[in-house]
Formats: structure tokens, C-alpha cells, sequence
């Protein structure tokens, strides 16, 4: 079976490459392989849903300019295909004044991105948020919720009707750079390859040739929900002010498009790729992980932030107290276990955390190794990119 591209992972940012290629290209035979039984299961349809605005990110990284690129073109996407997609706005907080330089150094990234925001003081984040606590913020109001997962099935649909196959419960056993992509009882031709695996981007990678010179990590997140009767404490996205040396924004307040109201996630590191249980252990993913030196690095760098989420994560009383700096209101019975997703992080080989999106071209094939957030949000211009990668090189 030959086809002009292969792409592997169905993903957001998987089906929105095949979807940009299909714009760009209508003529091409693109085919989509995904090993779960159906499109967007793992980190597009496991987090909080949110469509970012693009504060945080360094001005000029693939971060910023993605984001902002990405956001309205997603925006757009789900007006004409009538996905529900819900504008709260979002308020950044910093609880004491210690954390106030770090706030102004958002602000002034979110106002380099081109963001519309607002600095406001006590009185002002009372009327957005009348039950949060803070000293100060930045107000964001074009920040919106959205299931990405019906994004994600919606893009399916989109891919289909251009002409495009999606082939789900294939796992990829091998990857020949010369044009074969091969599952356990199918094997595809094509010209082109394009690597959107997510947690198993870099083992693609590898088993195509590559010499990928870090290792992506998982770090799982947790979420609680707030109970029904009390969600009313939260009328948007309440976010602390986030930590500066990790690309991981907090445990933060999401109201989300389906009514729920979720707070988390941690970032606790995950003993699986796809390690979405505290029980979940996988020898081979744990040895991978034991085995590279950028891991150690990073521990002995980050001791105890690892050692502190640890405790968060076993520890409820732990976890409200920082929900409690945001919304005092909020007690240890208004949480309810929630969800769990899995954030594939590049650990680079000096200790550090990459924090922005990686990607890789090495002769037909083109490999994106680092996607996590705002990834959902930039996923459309992700995919424009690479298809512009693809057209350059054909």
C-alpha cells in the first residue's frame, strides 16, 4: 500500500499535520496510523482543556510563536465545525509579594507575545474572582475551554472528507527512513514519514535512525475535581504564579466547557510512558529512564521540588493547601479524585527541562520530539509548519 505520507500518532498535533497537509496538498495520498482503538486518547484527550493565550512563553520561541499562531486557527476550526468552546478568561495570581518580580516578568513576556492582558490589584481580581486571595494578577480575558478531544475526533472527520485515511489499533513496530512503515500485520510504502508519537516520539525516532541526543521523561499529573455544589468558588482559570525554573505552570483552578471544575495538576514522574495510575510500572520504561544520565542530572538538580510533588501526590492535605492559597473555601471534602494524564517531557542531557517544542528533520523524515503545552492550543500551526517542512523537502 504506497502513499505520498505516513504519519504516526493520532494525536492533535498528529491530525492537525495531516490536516494541513491535506489543505496544502489535496491531491496527496496521506494516511494516519494511531495504536489506540480510536483518535486522541492519551495527552490531547487527558488535560484541562484549556486554549492558551501565549503569557507565558519566552518571546521568539516556537512556544510563543505557535501559540499565537495556532490559537486562532484553532478558534476558527471550532466555529465553522460547531465544537463548543467556552470564553472564561483567566487570572495569574501571586499570593505574596515575593512573588511579584516573577509576575512582572510575565506581564512583560505576555505583552512582547502580543497578548491582551490587564495588571490588577486586590479590588479588581475580587470582581472576577470573588473568592480567590491573591495581592496581585494579571487578567487575561481571551482564554477559552474547550474538549480537545472532540477537536480531535472532529479533525479525524475533517481528515477523512479531504481524502485522508486514519487507521486506528496499529501499533508501529518498525520504521524503515527509506519509506516503510510497518505495523504488526501491515506494511505501508510512502514517500515522506512524519513522527507525532507523543510519549513515544523519541523511540520512533530511534528505531528510524535518528541520533536523538535526550530522552523524553513522563510526569504525570493529577487532578481532583471540586465538588458540584461548591464549583461556584470558581468562575474562570485561577493559575499561582508558576515556578520560573520548571516549564510546569502549577496547581491551578479550570472551569472547564463540560461545567466541571477541576484543580491541579502536579508534575509527578511517572514509572510508565503511559503510567496513568500511582501503580502502574513498566520495567522497560522505568530502565530507560534509570539508564540516562540527563535523568540523574535532573535529580540531583531538582531534589526536592521532585521529592515536595511526591508528597503532594500522597498526601490530599497537602495537595488542598495549595489550592487553599488560591481559594481559602475550598476544603479537604470538596475534593474529589479526578482525572490523570501524561505529560512526555525531553529531560535534556544536561539535567534541564526543554522547555519548548522540538523538532527534527532528517532526510524524509520529519520527527516532533517535544509537544507538551501549549501543544493542544498550537496544534494547527504545528501542523502548518511541518507541512511546510514537507513541502520544502519534496
Amino acid at each position: 500500500m504506497k502513499y505520498d505520507v505516513v504519519l504516526i500518532g493520532g494525536g492533535i498535533v498528529g491530525l492537525a499535520t495531516a490536516y494541513q497537509i491535506l489543505q496544502m496538498k489535496p491531491q496527496f495520498k496521506v494516511l494516519l496510523l494511531e495504536k489506540e482503538k480510536e483518535v486522541g486518547l492519551h495527552q490531547t484527550g487527558r488535560n484541562s482543556g484549556v486554549i492558551h493565550s501565549g503569557v507565558y512563553y519566552r518571546p521568539g520561541s516556537l512556544k510563543a510563536q505557535n501559540c499565537l499562531k495556532g490559537r486562532s486557527e484553532l478558534l476558527r476550526f471550532c466555529k465553522t465545525r460547531n465544537i463548543e468552546h467556552i470564553k472564561f478568561g483567566k487570572v495569574i495570581v501571586a499570593t505574596q509579594k515575593a512573588e511579584l518580580p516573577i509576575l512582572q516578568q510575565i506581564q512583560e513576556k505576555g505583552i512582547a507575545n502580543g497578548v491582551t492582558l490587564e495588571r490588577v490589584g486586590k479590588e479588581r481580581l475580587k470582581e472576577i474572582e470573588p473568592h480567590l486571595t491573591a495581592v496581585e494578577g494579571i487578567w487575561v480575558p481571551d482564554v477559552y475551554s474547550v474538549q480537545f478531544r472532540d477537536v480531535a475526533l472532529e479533525l479525524k472527520t475533517a481528515i477523512q472528507e479531504l481524502g485522508g485515511e486514519v487507521l486506528c489499533g496499529r501499533i508501529v513496530r518498525r520504521v524503515d527512513p527509506k519509506g516503510v512503515v510497518e505495523t504488526e500485520n501491515q506494511s505501508f510504502e510512502t514517500q515522506f514519514i512524519i513522527n507525532c508519537a507523543g510519549l513515544f516520539s523519541d523511540e520512533i525516532a530511534k528505531r528510524s535512525g535518528l541520533d536523538v541526543p535526550f530522552r523524553i521523561v513522563p510526569f504525570r499529573g493529577e487532578y481532583y475535581d471540586i465538588k458540584p455544589e461548591k464549583s461556584h468558588l470558581v468562575k474562570g482559570l485561577i493559575y499561582p504564579v508558576p515556578d520560573p525554573r520548571f516549564p510546569f505552570l502549577g496547581v491551578h483552578l479550570t472551569r472547564m466547557s463540560n461545567g466541571k471544575v477541576e484543580a491541579g495538576p502536579n508534575a509527578v514522574l511517572a514509572m510508565a510512558r503511559e503510567g496513568y495510575k500511582k501503580t502502574d510500572f513498566v520495567w522497560s520504561d522505568v530502565k530507560k529512564i534509570l539508564g540516562y544520565d540527563g535523568f540523574w542530572k535532573m535529580a540531583l538538580r531538582y531534589w526536592k521540588a521532585g521529592c515536595y510533588e511526591v508528597v503532594r501526590s500522597f498526601n490530599k492535605k497537602v495537595f488542598l493547601r495549595d489550592v487553599q492559597r488560591l481559594v481559602p473555601e475550598i476544603e479537604e471534602a470538596d475534593l474529589v479524585p479526578g482525572g490523570t494524564g501524561v505529560r512526555a517531557q525531553v529531560v535534556l542531557p544536561n539535567g534541564k527541562l526543554l522547555d519548548d517544542f522540538a523538532l527534527m528533520k532528517k532526510e524524509n523524515m520529519i520527527h516532533v520530539l517535544n509537544a507538551p503545552s501549549p501543544a493542544a492550543t498550537a496544534s494547527f500551526s504545528i501542523g502548518r509548519a511541518v507541512s511546510e517542512m514537507l513541502k520544502e523537502s519534496l
